[in-house]
């Protein structure tokens, strides 16, 4: 699966280690890389201190954060090249759900369908699970200023909105990950376990779980 794989993207909520592994990934299969900017949006450090009041403008200026980017990639990228995401835009709409009031909602919905560009479905998508309480320590540790006041009450809604999604996502290939008792970001023997069991891929859905 993964040698025929040309765009492969990896998913999962707060301090996951999406981004890490995207680029870990990317530099081992000499792919490009498409990553989110989360530092580029204005409102993402007003929303963790007040979400009631600046979820709207949040969620809105990653929409057109995702948007751009990917229309932006589709205009331009070598179709020949490997890329590596770590967001895929259909899961935009889980973090409106969780955050957003009903009127406000139904305004972004609308955004939403007016703003979705055409673009290639992945040819994998690779989902990284943990559990709050893992998830709120790699947030500390990695120390990024605008996270300081994500709470782990937070996190278990997050977690439990993108289990929903991917129990029910059969848009691409799906391999789930178990990050709490596997760690490649960070380990590179979990790493390389992760590679070799994705190079071993052949069903359309698979869990990946290890302890050592």
């Amino acid at each position: 699966m993964l040698e025929k794989a040309r765009y492969i993207v990896v998913e999962g909520p707060i301090g996951a280690g999406k981004t890490t592994l995207a680029r870990r990934l990317a530099a081992r299969i000499n792919a490009d890389v498409l990553l989110e900017n989360p530092v580029a949006n204005p409102f993402l450090g007003r929303f963790y201190q007040n979400m009631e009041r600046w979820g709207l403008p949040t969620q809105i200026s990653f929409l057109f954060q995702r948007s751009e980017q990917l229309a932006a990639f589709t205009h331009s990228h070598d179709p020949f090249r490997r890329v590596v995401s770590d967001f895929l835009l259909e899961k935009d709409p889980l973090f409106a759900e969780l955050n957003l009031a009903e009127d406000e909602l139904q305004l972004y919905r609308q955004l939403y369908e007016r703003l979705k560009p055409t673009v290639r479905k992945p040819d994998l998508v690779i989902y990284l699970q943990a559990q709050p309480d893992i998830l709120i320590d790699r947030v500390r540790r990695r120390g990024v200023e605008s996270e300081r006041r994500i709470n782990e009450h937070y996190l278990q809604r997050v977690a439990e909105h993108y289990a929903t999604f991917f129990h029910h996502y059969d848009a691409a290939p799906l391999f789930i990950v178990n990050a709490e008792s596997l760690n490649p970001v960070d380990k590179d023997e979990d790493f390389e376990l992760l590679y070799s069991r994705l190079l071993a891929m052949r069903s359309y859905r698979e869990f990946f779980g290890y302890s050592g």
